[in-house]
């Protein structure tokens, strides 16, 4: 079997530093508005290019930058501007869908992989877009039989990109879906004046909502569902079809989402992915995965339309389903490199010995630990609070000003819950 690449989704350099500690062979993100996660994350600037493509290259991670949005004659010039900055800074490739930046990337030799906002689903459109890609995301509404017919295609017929390497599927394999064809959404465009297509969705499909007889005035609810928002895409319980399809990309959605959701779900998918080459995919494994994907960001799972399903699954509560969220606690000061324990500010909450946390930073990347022992003046204790500066072993190099997050579960919070209501 050919190794599947698992490409991360990055919307910070805390993002950035948790896909490549978690085993991702490549990375996509944005710079500045014209990309689809405009305005649901942070973006990089061109400025960061040159840093996040030094950072890749030595970890032999690759690059995509993308630059997928609906484009207008006004932006051409910050369009040309991007690419060109892409291609000096050594960037792998660009992802995107309109003509004119298609044109302009492979006029000065820039790669190019196609978005999922061209909606390619059949052999005739692989065909001609090959002209200009080599690397290709199929449609979300496609099933895995439709996907496998497609590369079965590209190899009978020796359909090759501009390199003259075969073309290569690329498919959505978790993260969030939406109600629209390929993501190809107006509704914040007809009540915001601003557009998904152009990276500003507001997201009014996660909403409730109430249904209306004109005539009548009878409202009607529909209980437990949002209606129009879909659970998340969760592939790892088929992975073994999805290699058997021949499938080359996995992408991993969410640039929008948290450092620890990145290192999580890139972990598992590369955990999965490995598995099933070395023949040792079983469903206690998945069974496995599935708990630690539900820890972070997620509106609950479903395949998708891969296993043939028609109609959607929807989400029965607004925002997250995750059984663990994190709190803000305090800030590295100090790192003892030869007694490798750091030293941390508290300036929110507590922590015990036992507890589990985060520790996130820019070059650090997600640190996940359980506290072994906390020392407040150098002694031991077995709680410290805010106001105070405490001492923990940590096994890796920590950064000042590194943030540190307590773990909760959801039995932690319902427990805090109660007690706030006592």
């Amino acid at each position: 079997m050919q190794r599947i690449e698992i490409t991360a989704p990055v919307g910070t350099w805390e993002s950035l530093m948790a896909a490549i500690g978690a085993g991702a062979d490549s990375v996509y993100f944005g710079v500045g508005v014209l990309n689809m996660r405009a305005r649901s994350s942070v973006n990089f600037t061109l400025r960061d290019l040159v840093r996040i493509a030094r950072i890749c290259r030595k970890h032999q991670v690759k690059t995509y930058l993308t630059l997928n949005t609906v484009i207008y004659d006004h932006e051409l010039r910050l369009v040309k501007k991007t690419i060109d900055s892409a291609l000096k800074n050594g960037i792998t490739a660009i992802i995107a869908s309109d003509q004119a930046v298609i044109q302009y990337a492979r006029k000065i030799g820039m790669p190019v992989h196609m978005s999922t906002q061209a909606n390619i689903t059949n052999i005739g459109a692989v065909k001609y877009w090959s002209q200009y890609v080599e690397v290709m995301v199929t449609a979300r509404e496609l099933t895995l039989d439709q996907v496998a017919s497609i590369i079965r295609a590209i190899k009978r017929n020796r359909i090759t990109g501009p390199s003259g390497r075969p073309v290569q599927i690329e498919i959505f394999a978790h993260g969030a879906l939406c109600m629209a064809v390929s993501g190809k959404c107006y509704l914040s465009l007809d009540h915001y004046n601003a557009s998904a297509n152009r990276g500003s969705c507001y997201q009014l499909c996660r909403r409730p909502y109430r249904v209306t007889d004109s005539e009548t005035e009878i409202e009607l609810e529909v209980d437990n569902e949002y209606i129009m928002s879909p659970k998340d895409l969760c592939t790892i319980g088929f992975i073994d079809k999805i290699a058997h399809a021949g499938v080359s990309v996995l992408k991993i959605e969410g640039r929008g989402r948290s450092p620890e959701y990145v290192k999580t779900t890139v972990a598992c998918y590369r955990e999965a992915v490995t598995s099933v080459g070395n023949g040792t995919y079983t469903r206690e494994k998945v069974d496995g995965w599935m708990k630690r994907l539900a820890t972070v960001y997620n509106r609950g799972f479903w395949d998708g339309y891969y296993l043939g399903r028609k109609m959607g699954e929807w989400t029965d509560k607004h925002g997250s389903a995750a059984t663990e969220t994190k709190e803000y606690i305090g800030k590295v000061t100090n790192y003892f490199t030869r007694l490798k324990v750091a030293e941390i500010k508290m300036e929110s909450g507590n922590l015990c010995s036992g507890d589990r946390i985060y520790i996130q930073g820019p070059t650090t990347g997600v640190v996940e630990m359980t506290i072994p022992e906390i020392r407040v003046d150098q002694k031991s204790v077995g709680l410290t609070a805010k106001g105070e500066r405490c001492s923990i072993p940590v096994g890796v190099f920590l950064r000042r000003a590194d943030k540190v997050y307590k773990i909760l579960t959801t039995r932690d919070q319902l427990k805090m819950e109660n007690e706030i209501d006592h």
